[in-house]
């Protein structure tokens, strides 16, 4: 294999990874908190449709971006007001939230399926774009990819350097020692589910307006799932989940690149590689329950009842 082809599935890595590194990255903090949704796809369709319709109406990418954001945000609020204020169970109400939002997208993109638009450009960084191999693997995407660096790093600082990380990690851990310190444990866990909503709205935002800037039914094609054992792979760690993305990432391009170099594998078989690969990872982690329970959030998906102290 040449520099050039590795410099090529690197790159191609990066940029199938970035929608699953951040919505990961928002299903983490909501996990930190103790909240598991399983949601993210739905909200995920409704940020690509939302997205895609605002930028496909206006004209503008960056109307169309904060509008996915939004119907992220608004699908994570219906997840918080069953789950937090009405103490439904987190993996039904997720569930729930994953169809309603992939049947909604689907109805209200109906008349825009097949519909294509300009989207988000890569932007070359002077100077730094032309350092060889490393210029092309990080200073030649879009702003959704750089944004999705910037993104990685802020979160790291704040869930480990900050009050906020603490109170977050506090409230995970033990919501009713955290309740009993003064700690708003609804409020953080809203704020967290609300971030997790903003993030996959993002998500979906960047699949339809710069990954394939087009809108299709069912376009984000089970990543919603895959960052969801992408959490568990990483340990809850945001620099492991940064890594485990961009792998994942390059799991679902491999079959290209296999048929590229003239494997004859059939293409079906070799699209399922990111699938697969979930599937063994999580088989993996399984299989050491202990090491799970420990990296895990003591309170992940059980609900807060203040009344009880």
């Amino acid at each position: 294999m040449d520099m050039e082809l590795l410099q090529q599935i690197l790159v191609a890595a990066i940029k199938t990874g970035t929608p699953l590194l951040l919505v990961a990255l928002g299903e983490l903090i909501c996990e930190k908190s103790g909240v598991l949704n399983l949601g993210q796809e739905g909200m995920m369709l409704m940020g690509a449709m939302a997205g895609f319709a605002g930028a496909y109406f206006t004209g503008n990418l960056a109307l169309g971006l904060l509008l996915a954001v939004i119907a992220g945000m608004l699908m994570a609020g219906i997840f918080g007001l069953l789950s937090l204020n009405l103490n439904t169970n987190q993996v039904a109400t997720g569930l729930a939230l994953t169809i309603f939002g992939t049947g909604l997208s689907a109805f209200l993109g109906a008349s825009l399926v097949g519909s294509t638009i300009n989207g988000f450009k890569a932007i070359s960084i002077p100077l730094l774009s032309d350092i060889p191999m490393l210029g092309a693997l990080l200073f030649q995407h879009d702003i959704l990819v750089y944004g999705s660096f910037a993104l990685v790093a802020i979160t790291w600082w704040v869930v480990n350097k900050t009050r906020a990380g603490l109170t977050l990690r506090a409230v995970g851990e033990n919501p009713y020692s955290a309740n009993a310190l003064g700690i708003k444990v609804i409020k953080v866990r809203y704020i967290a589910v609300l971030f997790g909503g903003a993030m996959a709205g993002l998500a979906g935002a960047y699949m339809s307006l710069s990954y394939t800037p087009m809108w299709m039914e069912n376009m984000t094609a089970g990543r919603g799932w895959i960052a969801l054992s992408l959490v568990v792979f990483a340990s809850w760690r945001v620099g492991y989940l940064m890594v485990g993305a961009y792998l994942f990432g390059a799991a679902s391009i491999l079959h290209l690149v296999m048929q590229g170099i003239g494997f004859t594998i059939s293409p079906n078989l070799l699209a399922m590689m990111p699938y697969v690969a979930t599937i063994v990872v999580m088989v993996m982690i399984s299989a050491n329950p202990i090491r799970q329970k420990l990296a895990a959030p003591m309170s992940l998906a059980k609900p807060f009842d203040a009344r009880r102290h």
